[in-house]
């Protein structure tokens, strides 16, 4: 029997135990187990959405000022515990500390705008569309609401989704990654201590047979998800098929392109951390950039390769890091297949990060950055999805030449461009079919109080996630029309359709 520290679920406001099958946790930079994770069978989701539902009706009808200020409450804990929850982070994905903390720090602006509920749920009304009638419209809440959430953003993603769904008044079913759980678990922990109700919010560590119980059962009326594009794809026409509302967002293949006017040594230190922060493993990180010319593409190669080379790689914990471990062994495998691959299909391989030896953390999962020039399109590296510190550069004559690779693949995620040309950045930003666009900004995530999302197979679903779109996702307009009559006054019978005559 495992000695090792076990972490459960949370169900109805309390730790709670269900499933027979378990697996490990990891610490990436030791490749070490150090907690195992029970898995929920379906009987234990079952019983995670059975309160969510039994919540539902008090948890409705609170006053949304009294839904706003537990999120309120929820704020000032997750900032007074960001230094554990960010050890927690660190421990199980790798990324390092100062990452962690910017995860958290914009997780925690989600909470803050969930905490503006009660102006966000404000409906419409009309006053006299007919003789003394009024009409009016209000977002009610839909019910027992699920969230499916990826291994990179431990702490924030789940932040993109209950905060929001609960301050509209649903209660909800979270299902955190596996492989780094902890913070998660926490979070929900001290969103009790903040005042939500027992039930309200549930947590259930789990894998397939978790999510599936999720897509199917009636009780849960939609369901959120971040993750690779062929589960995202598979939860959106699952979920739709059991007539659940569902935002599925998928992968990524994100270019930047870079003009001849560009600061190239901005554009660079721009690029280097949209590549290799958090090792890669953003749906919004930088894999490839489209050098217009042969000159912008060689200076930006030689400003990369000088900056990789003071890259300080090792465990996230340790002081002066910028990247730490890959999240675990076998996708620390898949991403070195990519780089074998590259060489394989006649990309040039300038910086090979795969030998790289991290002192007394021999068997972590580190990987150095990689730097390919003469990507093609059609090569795995330029069309798959790596999720790795792996940056390929990719040169073009022209900006239109670049536009066109773009708009060709089939994820419209992120995309940016390093120019100073204000006409040559609107053409683009006005053009290109991508739903987030940065000009000088590698990593155009939207702040809290607009939506994320991208196009093409990157997200699947009418409504982005967080931001305005989550408050329409995670509620259902009604529309009520009222009229008094006077009293004592018959009117006779209308038969032609109603008119504001």
């Amino acid at each position: 029997m495992s000695t090792l520290p076990l972490i459960g679920h949370l169900i109805d406001g309390k730790p709670a135990t269900g499933g027979s099958r378990s697996q490990s946790v990891f610490n990436p930079a030791t490749g070490r187990a150090e907690k195992t994770l029970q898995l929920a069978d379906k009987a234990t989701v079952e019983q995670a959405i059975a309160s969510a539902q039994a919540a539902f009706p008090a948890w409705r009808n609170t006053p949304p000022l009294k839904r706003a200020r537990v999120m309120g409450n929820l704020k000032v804990l997750l900032e007074q515990h960001a230094d554990e929850l960010c050890a927690l982070i660190t421990a199980e994905h790798g990324k390092v500390l100062s990452d962690a903390l910017g995860e958290l720090q914009r997780g925690i602006e989600n909470v803050e705008y969930a905490s503006y509920a009660p102006e966000l749920l404000k409906g419409e009304h009309s006053k006299n569309v007919g003789p003394a009638i009024d009409s009016w419209s209000e977002f009610q809440p839909l019910g027992v609401a699920a969230g499916i959430t990826p291994f990179n953003f431990p702490a924030m993603v789940p932040l993109w989704m209950w905060p929001m769904a609960v301050a509209c008044g649903n209660t909800f079913v979270l299902k955190p990654s596996e492989r780094d759980p902890s913070s998660t678990l926490r979070i929900a922990e001290l969103a009790l201590q903040a005042g939500l109700p027992p039930g309200v919010l549930n947590v259930v560590n789990g894998d397939k047979e978790a999510v599936d119980t999720l897509l199917t059962d009636p009780r849960v009326k939609a369901v959120s998800f971040v993750g690779s594009t062929p589960i995202a794809e598979y939860i959106y026409a699952e979920g739709c098929k059991h007539g659940k509302r569902v935002q599925a967002l998928g992968g990524a293949k994100n270019h930047a392109v870079l003009m001849p006017d560009a600061d190239i040594g901005n554009a660079v230190s721009a690029l280097m951390g949209a590549a290799f922060g958090s090792c890669g493993e953003r749906c919004m990180a930088i894999p490839l950039v489209v050098a217009v010319g042969d000159a912008t593409a060689d200076a930006v190669i030689a400003g990369l390769k000088t900056e990789m080379a003071k890259m300080q790689v090792g465990p996230g914990t340790a002081p002066g890091m910028d990247m730490g471990p890959l999240v675990t062994r076998a996708h620390f495998e898949k991403v070195r297949a990519y780089v074998d691959q590259g060489v394989k299909e006649g990309a040039t391989l300038l910086v090979d990060g795969r030998a790289l030896q991290v002192s007394g953390h021999e068997d972590g999962y580190f990987l150095g950055p990689c730097l390919f020039d003469n990507v093609k399109p059609g090569m795995v590296v330029y069309q798959e999805e790596i999720f790795g510190p792996v940056l390929g550069v990719v040169r073009v004559n022209t900006l239109q030449e670049a536009m066109d690779l773009i708009d060709a693949h089939e994820y419209g995620n992120g995309t940016c461009i390093f120019t100073r040309d204000g006409e040559a950045a609107r053409y683009f930003t006005d053009n290109i079919q991508v739903g987030m666009v940065g000009v000088n900004v590698p990593l155009p995530v939207p702040v809290a109080y607009h939506s994320f999302g991208g196009w093409k197979r990157s997200l699947f679903g009418d409504l982005h996630a967080y931001g305005p779109d989550a408050v329409r996702f995670y509620t259902k307009r009604k529309t009520i029309t009222q009229r008094w009559p006077s009293a004592g006054v018959r009117e006779g019978a209308v038969f032609s359709f109603p008119s504001s005559k």
